[in-house]
């Protein structure tokens, strides 16, 4: 288990708690941690835990912001599936905004969200996207502050979404969603499969 945490390169050195903060996040877990420990630290102390839901909330807002938004998109492609000519638009500007994170990128991920249906979940993709470097978008919206942790908050929105589109393998798609964004915090592509049998998810 402890190499699970190990090799997080990707990951701000931080104390975690700080970064919770910087985000307005409060973990529903009480934490044995000092509010000095890193990431890897808390992570593992969230996985002895067996606090799934809290492990995906601070990976939200520990990855960083490319990263994180991959993150988001992989977990949309879990429940939309391959790449189709039916894609959500939202979608698929803010893939194209994590290979090439251009302003005109971030402003086509941002015109997404104004033809999105009412039921395409995959804007939060788009909006992780928007508020990716703390603004509230390129142009003339770069000079003010997004909400704090908006592109955070979005990231962890889209992978619960997957969890409920995919809610008859639950845990397992729990623990799929984490391993990936470890592979991701360790430089990888985020492309893995569940490492092993773990303990049933819970809050």
């Amino acid at each position: 288990m402890t190499e699970k945490f190990k090799d997080l390169v990707k990951l701000p050195p931080d104390p975690a708690a700080k970064l919770l903060a910087q985000a307005n996040v409060l973990l529903k877990t009480p934490l044995d941690a000092p509010a000095s420990a890193p990431a890897s630290e808390v992570l593992a102390e969230l996985h002895a835990k067996s606090a799934w839901l809290d492990m995906l909330h601070l990976l939200a807002v520990l990855l960083p912001p490319r990263e994180r938004v991959w993150w988001a998109c992989l977990a949309a492609r879990d429940y939309i599936g391959p790449k189709s000519d039916r894609d959500p638009l939202s979608l698929t500007t803010s893939e194209a905004w994590v290979f090439k994170p251009t302003d005109e990128n971030r402003e086509a991920a941002r015109a997404s969200l104004d033809h999105a249906y009412v039921d395409d979940d995959t804007v939060n993709c788009a909006i992780s996207v928007l508020y990716a470097d703390g603004t509230l978008g390129p142009g003339d919206l770069a000079q003010y502050p997004a909400p704090a942790g908006a592109s955070e908050a979005a990231a962890f929105a889209m992978n619960v979404v997957a969890l409920g589109e995919l809610s008859d393998k639950f845990d397992e798609h729990l623990q799929l969603l984490i391993d990936r964004a470890l592979d991701i915090a360790k430089g990888g592509n985020g492309r893995v499969s569940v490492s092993g049998p773990e303990k049933e998810a819970s809050t």
